[in-house]
């Protein structure tokens, strides 16, 4: 199991969950290149280690596990996978 960036971090992008990630695995950070770019946040599914800790701090609520994405935003898992294959 993964979590999932959904619709609400559009164009938010508030890095709090990206800082609480202790593997690194939400992108792009406000240091990296493609990050003004980005319409939102990523997690990467294979680098996700399940731990939730990105859930609290998010000020909009945008982080969900994969068993509890709302249907309307079952796409962003696909979203959040493609953002990292290439």
């Amino acid at each position: 199991m993964a979590f999932i960036i959904a619709e609400p971090c559009i164009k938010v992008k508030d890095t709090a969950c990206v800082d609480a990630c202790p593997v690194d695995c939400i992108h792009p950070r406000k240091d990296e290149p493609g990050f003004e770019e980005a319409e939102q946040l990523y997690i990467d599914p294979q680098e996700c280690i399940d731990c939730g800790a990105c859930v609290p701090v998010c000020p909009v609520s945008a982080i969900f596990s994969d068993a509890d994405l709302p249907d309307n935003w079952a796409h962003f898992e696909k979203i959040n996978a493609d953002h990292f294959r290439g």
